[in-house]
């Protein structure tokens, strides 16, 4: 196996063991994340912080992931996150809902360490599982329908 293949495989599993000393000491110190939904990037401490309240909030979260690839300096792994929500969320109170959503990260790694993450998941499923968000249903469906026909004007 490819070695920053597996380096990134040890970090998932790592952060999903809840290990972030680890997972912080496999950042780079110039490591830098990107993640979907945050208007800032994170640093190697902020993504480590943010790490450790996300497994306070999902503390039985595991990923699973397809195979990854490797381009360069690169890695991506896509496939889900799972999770039983027992903790505060980003100010929510734990609503003991499980959650399973699409995840896809891409990875750069340079002599061992890990230097930039891209993070994306389906905040919007994850929402909706949550039930923050509800789940459109036909008659929504329908709605929308009979409005773009211009029916029952």
């Amino acid at each position: 196996m490819n070695n920053d293949r597996y380096l990134i495989i040890q970090l998932y599993e790592t952060f999903d063991r809840g290990d972030f000393k680890v997972v912080r000491d496999m950042l780079s110190e110039k490591f830098v994340a990107h993640l979907v939904g945050m208007s800032a990037t994170l640093n190697r401490d902020e993504f480590t912080e943010f790490g450790t309240k996300f497994r306070q909030a999902f503390p039985n979260g595991h990923h699973n992931f397809d195979r990854p690839i490797c381009e360069g300096d690169r890695v991506v792994t896509c496939g889900t996150f799972t999770g039983t929500h027992l903790g505060n969320f980003q100010g929510l109170p734990a609503t003991g809902r499980s959650v399973t959503i699409a995840v896809m990260h891409i990875d750069r790694v340079i002599d061992g360490k890990v230097v930039e993450h891209w993070g994306q998941g389906d905040q919007a499923g994850m929402m909706q599982q949550l039930g923050i968000i509800p789940i459109p249903g036909i008659g929504l469906f329908y709605a929308a329908l009979r409005q773009r026909l211009g029916i029952g004007k």
